[in-house]
Order: structure tokens, then sequence, then C-alpha cells
């Protein structure tokens, strides 16, 4: 869907990168840029797990299918390269700080005036404007933390807790991409490019656009409840038999309690004067908990799954990162793709989010090759730039590539 686009990503860690990757899936030519010693995830596997942990499946998820060139920034030679680079490409991604870039002569201003169709994307932490545009900011911080989304999702009365591994940096990631993609569009009707400002913090807030959006309007919004104190008692969580927890969710109109009640084999509850409405519920939340815990316990998530299928209720279970990696429904939907280690095998990874199907059965959306070494590319890309034998000595010899 993208063949014939080329991305320069000069980027670290998962944000920036996971946009350039979705990019490389759908098709287009992406060429990463590591300093000399490579991204710094490419080691974090490594201070945090077993000494035994082989390869890096963080790193590999997001750099799938790129090109690899280190070079240093700080070098004037290696900046003079990268910059030729940079011209070469219809998009540029970047998560280096604005100073650094207009140092190396990277910044927007720079190229857009040199280069006025070239789309620049950025990602920080904060924002270009503002004090702390210049602020280092990671998703457990900015998004997380700073947003206001760890505050909200920890229940009442509880301690925050941490974010999992780049779950703020692939949604900042997704962000960056629908920018990129309005901004090709959009230059298809003016020539021009435009500068994409995506960060995490914003993005951040976005994700919790619904309770924002109450909070802007009224000046408060509903903590996160316990389950025995849930708003809605009925939209919770409920642990089976088997030691399997159920989410359950009810809908917005017509009968709510009623199509879960006969599915638990207590009809009579729906028409219980303490749960007809949902402030009565809301009112008797701690003994309809207690009433609907009693009843799951009964029996295992596949006979629950079988008798609210058939009152039409919505559920899902809670499932482990063990139980989600064997979900036939995942697998059917194309959740998971392998990809190429470099060395003949092959590694399950998690897709893209989009399927892209061809009239052909096949799909747009696909690996299209391994996660580059540092710098394993180096050479090929400088040549196509015009750098001959000799010149890549200099740059060598220069410090500016390995």
């Amino acid at each position: 869907m993208l063949e014939g686009i080329r991305v320069v990503e000069l980027a670290t860690y998962i944000a920036a990168p996971a946009a350039a990757g979705i990019m490389a899936d759908w098709g287009a030519e992406v060429i990463k840029v590591e300093p000399l010693q490579g991204d710094a995830i490419r080691g974090m596997l490594k201070n945090v797990s077993a000494s035994n942990v082989e390869g890096n499946p963080i790193f590999d998820m997001d750099n799938r299918g790129k090109r690899g060139l280190a070079i240093d920034l700080r070098n004037e030679k290696g900046a003079a390269a990268l910059k030729k680079l940079v011209m070469s490409a219809d998009v540029f991604i970047t998560n280096v700080r604005p100073g650094g870039l207009a140092r190396a002569g990277l910044d927007w201003a720079t190229l857009h005036a040199e280069k006025p169709e070239l789309i620049y994307a950025s990602v920080t932490g904060y924002g270009l404007q503002g004090e702390d545009q210049d602020r280092p900011g990671f998703d457990m911080a900015a998004f997380w933390a700073r947003a206001g989304v760890a505050n909200l999702t920890a229940p009442k009365g509880t301690d925050p807790f941490p974010l999992r591994v780049g779950q703020g940096d692939h949604t900042t990631g997704l962000a960056t991409l629908n920018g990129i993609l309005g901004a090709l569009f959009e230059r298809t009707k003016t020539g021009k490019g435009r500068l994409i400002e995506a960060s995490l913090l914003r993005t951040g807030i976005y994700s919790i656009a619904s309770d924002m959006a109450i909070q802007l309007r009224y000046g408060r919004v509903a903590s996160t409840k316990s389950r025995d104190q849930a708003v809605n008692a009925l939209n919770n969580f409920f642990q089976c038999a088997c030691g399997t927890w159920l989410c359950l969710l009810t809908r917005h109109s017509g009968d709510i309690f009623g199509p879960i009640a006969k599915a638990i084999g207590r009809p009579e509850l729906s028409t219980d004067e303490r749960y007809l409405t949902a402030k009565s519920r809301r009112a008797n939340a701690i003994e309809l908990v207690e009433t609907l815990d009693a009843e799951f316990a009964k029996h295992d998530i596949e006979e629950w799954g079988r008798r609210l299928d058939a009152e039409d209720v919505v559920w899902a279970p809670v499932q482990t990162m063990a139980q989600v990696a064997d979900d036939k429904q995942a697998e059917a939907a194309g959740v998971f793709v392998d990809i190429p280690d470099g060395a003949g095998g092959t590694g399950r990874s998690v897709a893209s989010p989009v399927r892209l199907p061809n009239e052909d059965g096949t799909t747009a959306d696909r690996v299209r090759g391994p996660a580059p070494g540092i710098g394993e590319h180096t050479a090929d890309i400088l040549k196509e730039l015009g750098y001959d034998d000799a010149a890549l000595e200099d740059l060598k010899a220069a410090g500016a590539i390995n």
C-alpha cells in the first residue's frame, strides 16, 4: 500500500519506530538510523532478564523489515551524510530532541526550506512548544503519569502501578502514523509536506478523552471503583469455578439485567426492587456483587460462555498472555506473524494492528524482512546516495561510521 514511499527514521526506543514499523509492513522503504553503538533498546532485555535470554523480541517487533544505517550524528561528516539521506526521503520520523536536531541541520525549519515536499514527523514527550519541550519523556512518565492515565486507572484508594512496556509508545506510534498518512494524502493535492507533531502527553490525554471531556465540562470525574463499589455492578469482573475471571458488560438500552439474570438461573433478580434501576443497583452494589460472585463461582468459564452467549450477553474471558498467544480467534484475526531472524529461522511476533486483505486472499500488510543489525546496510545505503569506496573510507577514518 505504501510502496514507493521512502521513510528515514532517526529514533530510539518504541514510539517513533512503531510508526515507521507499521509503514514497513505496509510496503514503505524504511531506513532506520542509529548511533554507532545502536539503539539503546537493543540491550533492554539483557539488562532486566535472565542471562540466558536470546534475541530481543521487543526490538524485532518494531524494526522488522527496515534497513539499518549506523552513523555518528555529532560528527560533522556524519551529519552531512545523514542530511543527504533525509533529503532523499518522503517522510522523516524522529524522536531526537529539537536542540540536537537543530545543531545537525535536521530541524523542521531548515529541512522544509530546502525540501518543501518532505513530511516531517516529530515524536516527543511533551510537544514542540512550552517550557517542557526539551524535557525527556518516556511513556510511563509523559503518557501514563502526567497525562492522568495512571491516576484514573488505579482504583480509588490504591497505589499507582506501572504501565506495561510500550503501551503508551505504541498508542503514540499509531497517532503518529495517522498524521503521516494524512500528510501524504494532502501532499497529493498541494505538493507540499507538513510538520507532524506527536507527543506522549497529548496521546495519553486523548486515550482517556471521554473522561477528560467530562472533567472539562463539569470540573470533576468519577474515580475508578473497586468491584463491589462499581457505578454499574453489572459491568464487572467475576471469577468462575475454574479460577478464570470473566468480564461482563451490559448494553445501554433495552432490558439491562434480564438476560444476565436468566443466564445465571436467577430470573427473579431482574424484578427485585433493589436492582430495578441503575440508581438502585448502584445503591445496592455490594449485595448485588456478592450475589453474582456466588452464582459465577458455580461453573467454569466454558459453561458460562455457553449460557451468556445463549442470552446474547456481552462477555469475555480475562486471559493471560499465554492464553492470548493460543487464542484461535486472535489467530484468525491475523494478530500474529512470523519474523525472519536473519539466520534462516523465524520467530513469532505481533502483526501491525490493521489487516489489509487483497482480493487473491493474501494481505498487503506483511513482514518484509528481519530487523536489521547495527549498521547492517550502512555501506549499501550510502553508495545509493553517491558515496564511493574512497568516500566511505573517509567517513570511517573520521569516525562517522563503523
